[in-house]
């Protein structure tokens, strides 16, 4: 039986590493596939980007040989926004569509939001704002050799999600979507998570965790439970490819 390769790809400020704890947790037919951002890991000495077009470019050419059906996308937070372009890319490319899609922690992408944009503050009022999203440790900040490495990566990744247009002019995607969130998670209400079904034109079911805004590293066997019963629930769907 042929395994089902699950894409990864990390919030703002993560790497591939972020998603190592899942590998003894998934269904032994998922092959995880983390997906490593310039800038970051085993890319650290790639030029970081922030905007939206050059990132989907970047990924997309990582995994297009190694896209063919069954496969699955996951993305938390900034990943999950980047997940959603990559998909419309690999479908304008003719790509072969996920069977899945999974978006964790973050509103949808038509939402518009009223907050104002923080990537070019001053670095202090930047670090405050990122710690108010509880997943980032200060002692990080507090170290200047490694807050010099890790707050340009923040500052990219948050221009890249904040200076993001959305395209509705091709905004539907062919698959059912699962889309996870934090029960405890202030940075984002119901109300922009629900718009997520209205851009597939597949089924889209909704599911919550305890947490705040990295309910997935908090509460990681829940979620990757949950990943495999949806994984599980949908041998129909892929059989005909395994």
């Amino acid at each position: 039986m042929k395994n089902i390769k699950l894409f990864c790809i990390p919030y703002a400020g993560g790497s591939a590493a972020v998603y190592s704890k899942w590998k003894k947790k998934l269904s032994p037919l998922i092959e995880l596939k983390q997906m490593e951002l310039p800038g970051r890991g085993y890319r650290i000495k790639e030029p970081l980007i922030d905007n939206m077009p050059d990132m989907v470019e970047n990924i997309f050419k990582e995994i297009k040989d190694q896209i063919e059906s069954p496969y699955i996308l996951f993305g938390h937070s900034m990943g999950a926004l980047i997940t959603y372009e990559v998909c419309k890319r690999i479908k304008q490319e003719g790509y072969p569509a996920p069977v899945h899609i999974f978006i964790s922690g973050k509103q949808a992408p038509q939402a518009k939001s009223e907050k104002p944009n923080c990537y070019s503050l001053p670095e202090d009022e930047f670090i405050k704002h990122i710690l108010n999203y509880n997943g980032t440790d200060d002692v990080v900040f507090k170290n200047k050799e490694l807050a010099s490495l890790f707050i340009p990566i923040l500052r990219a990744d948050f221009k890249l999600v904040e200076t993001y247009k959305f395209d509705c002019s091709d905004d539907y995607l062919e698959c059912d979507v699962s889309v996870f969130s934090g029960a405890e998670d202030r940075a984002v209400s119901w109300e922009d998570l629900s718009g997520w079904q209205e851009v597939t034109k597949g089924n889209c079911n909704f599911y919550q965790f305890k947490g705040g805004h990295f309910f997935i590293n908090e509460h990681t066997e829940e979620v990757v439970d949950q990943i495999n019963n949806v994984f599980n629930s949908i041998p129909k769907n892929i059989e005909q490819f395994i």
